[in-house]
């Protein structure tokens, strides 16, 4: 789990909007597409990985993955919903 100081401070490298932890609805609905091998990020790349967590913008247009408990906050990672 993320820290809430550290959300306080990171933001969407494209949007500069803040970040919240995406929700456990959120994840379902993203690990059904990721098995289903039909979610690609911002690069085109098919993600083949689950998420167990992920940090979404707060107007839910991007989510970024979360790996071993750090952020990937790269443009190209981003998953557009």
């Amino acid at each position: 789990m993320l820290d809430s100081k550290l959300l306080d401070i990171i933001c969407c490298p494209e949007t500069r909007g803040a970040l919240k932890i995406a929700s456990a609805e959120r994840l379902a609905a993203l690990n059904s597409a990721i098995s289903a091998g039909s979610l690609k990020n911002i690069a085109g790349e098919t993600i083949s990985e689950p998420l167990t967590e992920a940090l979404e913008t707060e107007d839910g247009s991007r989510v970024y993955p979360v790996r071993e408990g750090i952020p990937v906050l790269l443009a190209d990672e981003a998953i557009l919903l």
